[in-house]
């Protein structure tokens, strides 16, 4: 897929184009996998359009347009996997992700005849589309990404808006809406419970 994209470092502009917007697919790039010990470097958001804005993070959490943005409850914002990427939010900029759709989520509640639910999986089963994951343990700390990165980075979040869509024809299909939106509001007591080292308390 061509797509377009502009890099902001630390945060969006005050006049970003992305205030205007009703649904926002965001992903995130970590040197590691726990937010207590490891760094946000980089932040995808695409409206559904080709254009993505990367705001990468040197040296500064710090960013007031972002977390407005993402804390606007008018503005509904998918994710693949969001308690990752939540977890980070809110540890490293103190950001409280409103009004959530988790496509990994949704994929584990309407799609039981499979146990293959990652976004390379979703995007080849319900678009046809064949994602290149190679780059995902790449540095992203590094000063310039290379295009591999760009492009990879970029995909994480350019199909989530079409994936939502068959998920949600599943997801009503099934019946199983309501149940999907109620595990989406429990991802940030999900989150906290990871960011205090609880783990999963329900477990026996």
């Amino acid at each position: 897929m061509n797509f377009k994209y502009t890099l902001h470092l630390n945060d969006l502009p005050t006049d970003t184009s992305l205030k205007n917007v009703t649904t926002l697919a965001v992903d995130g790039e970590f040197s590691g996998l726990n937010p207590l010990t490891d760094k946000l470097h980089l932040l995808q958001l695409s409206d559904g359009s080709n254009f993505v804005h990367f705001v990468k993070f040197k040296n500064k959490y710090n960013a007031p347009n972002l977390k407005k943005i993402l804390e606007d409850e008018k503005i509904k914002k998918i994710f693949h996997f969001g308690r990752a990427d939540l977890g980070f939010l809110k540890q490293h900029l103190h950001i409280k992700v409103n009004n959530i759709f988790d496509t990994k989520i949704a994929s584990k509640i309407c799609r039981k005849f499979t146990n293959n639910h990652g976004l390379k999986d979703l995007a080849k089963d319900l678009l046809g589309i064949k994602l290149d994951k190679e780059m995902q343990t790449s540095d992203w700390g590094i000063e310039n990404y290379t295009d591999q990165q760009i492009k990879y980075a970029a995909n994480d979040v350019l199909h989530l808006h079409k994936i939502k869509i068959e998920l949600e024809k599943i997801l009503n299909r099934e019946n199983k809406l309501n149940l999907a939106e109620k595990c989406f509001q429990f991802l940030e007591t999900r989150t906290n419970l990871d960011l205090n080292g609880l783990g999963d308390i329900f477990e026996h």
